[in-house]
């Protein structure tokens, strides 16, 4: 008889054999999952149809809720980067409409991109989610906002006004806010920052919603190499969540309300223009730029907004503001030398629960995504095998 340390049990059942894995999730399957994983993988139902060799006929079938055959699922779920168990129900899952976030513009941000951007919200949703069952994130303080949904008369519907009910509610005073991202995540909100859609990602522009139990904001890598425009697009964003809780994506009346709140969100009124020239000095809007976190460009428009300075003016100032830009002055300074503009809060959860013992691995088996797509969520661009947050 082998010494003890050297059993084993033998499963008279070989339930763990791949055929059988991949029977349970036929007995589970969920469509909506498939069309979530297609949407990420950013693939139409004809490619994902090429790929398999079948009709585009047959996966839109699938997405309606018949059943793959267990060969097709085990290469669907090839195809589109993922594990057959991402494809089964039996984990959270919040859906999300596109029609419920808050995009730039329909016309410059193609269908599927969007389609991705919502699949990508979704699965943040699911990471905090999973987090949140074991870290204590802060509660979601927006002024209306409760379980994903906003009380239009939470904030005047001004924007200039909302945004000043905004800052006392926040107490933020009249003074500059000298990192953006870190308030909003200090009061539940979560924001991202990564390239989900790869190189597509500069076609969706920043996005928000409202409509998940808690606020999401997407930040993107092309506006984060100009830190006073990725502030304003934040601003922007948080606009959009306290003013449009019926979401109209593309709107030009919406925009426009979200453009004037993130101004006087970033630079009230009542604060900054006593301090504006009364000419034109692009050095003395250097300075203030510094000083409020805005470009001077923003300062330029402020200028005009209060009548400080002409059209005429107003004009040449952005003429001028060009040509020294040209020679190499006025540079835009990366997100990256900002640490509070950049969102940290999901990977701090992490962080935290990995001294309680939770690993990356468990994390990705328990949301059912491969490694690199988990250390995206998290915000983590090191290539290394594991996760070590600082």
């Amino acid at each position: 008889m082998k010494p003890p340390e050297q059993l084993r049990l033998v499963d008279p059942h070989p339930a763990g054999t791949e055929s059988a894995r991949l029977q349970a999730v036929a007995d589970a399957f969920d469509p909506a999952r498939l069309t979530q994983a297609r949407r990420l993988a950013g693939l139409t139902k004809r490619a994902v149809a090429d790929e398999l060799g079948v009709s585009p006929a047959a996966v839109g079938q699938w997405e309606t809720g018949t059943t793959p055959r267990l060969d097709h699922l085990a290469r669907v779920a090839e195809v589109l980067g993922v594990s057959p168990g991402f494809l089964a129900a039996g984990r959270p899952y919040a859906r999300l409409d596109a029609a419920a976030a808050h995009f730039r513009s329909l016309r410059s941000t193609p269908a599927a991109q969007r389609a991705k951007a919502i699949a990508f919200t979704e699965q943040v949703w699911e990471l905090t989610h999973a987090l949140e069952k074991r870290i204590q994130l802060p509660p979601v303080d927006l002024p209306g906002f409760s379980g994903g949904e906003v009380d239009a008369g939470a904030v005047p519907a001004d924007p200039a006004a909302a945004a000043r009910v905004l800052r006392d509610h926040w107490g933020l005073g009249r003074e500059p806010i000298p990192h953006l991202v870190r308030v909003m995540e200090a009061h539940g909100l979560i924001v991202t920052l990564v390239p989900f859609a790869g190189t597509e990602t500069k076609k969706v522009d920043a996005f928000s919603t409202s409509q998940l139990p808690r606020p999401v904001v997407v930040l993107t890598p092309d506006r984060a190499d100009d830190v006073y425009r990725h502030r304003f697009t934040a601003a922007h964003e948080l606009g959009h969540l306290l003013l449009h809780h019926d979401s109209n994506p593309g709107d030009p009346v919406q925009e426009k309300e979200a453009h004037a709140f993130a101004a006087e969100l970033l630079t009230p009124r009542e604060s900054v223009v006593p301090q504006l020239p009364t000419r034109m000095d692009l050095h003395a809007l250097d300075g203030l730029s510094r000083e409020w976190g805005v470009g001077v460009d923003s300062l330029v428009y402020r200028c005009r907004e209060v009548n400080v300075i002409s059209d005429a003016a107003y004009r040449r100032a952005f003429q001028r503001l060009n040509q020294l830009r040209q020679l190499g002055l006025f540079r835009k300074e990366p997100v990256e030398g900002y640490p509070g503009e950049r969102p940290v809060l999901l990977r701090r959860a992490f962080q935290l629960a990995e001294q309680h013992g939770l690993t990356l691995r468990e994390l990705a088996d328990e949301l059912h995504l491969p490694m690199p797509r988990l250390r995206l969520l998290l915000g983590d661009d090191d290539p290394r095998p594991e996760l070590r947050l600082v």
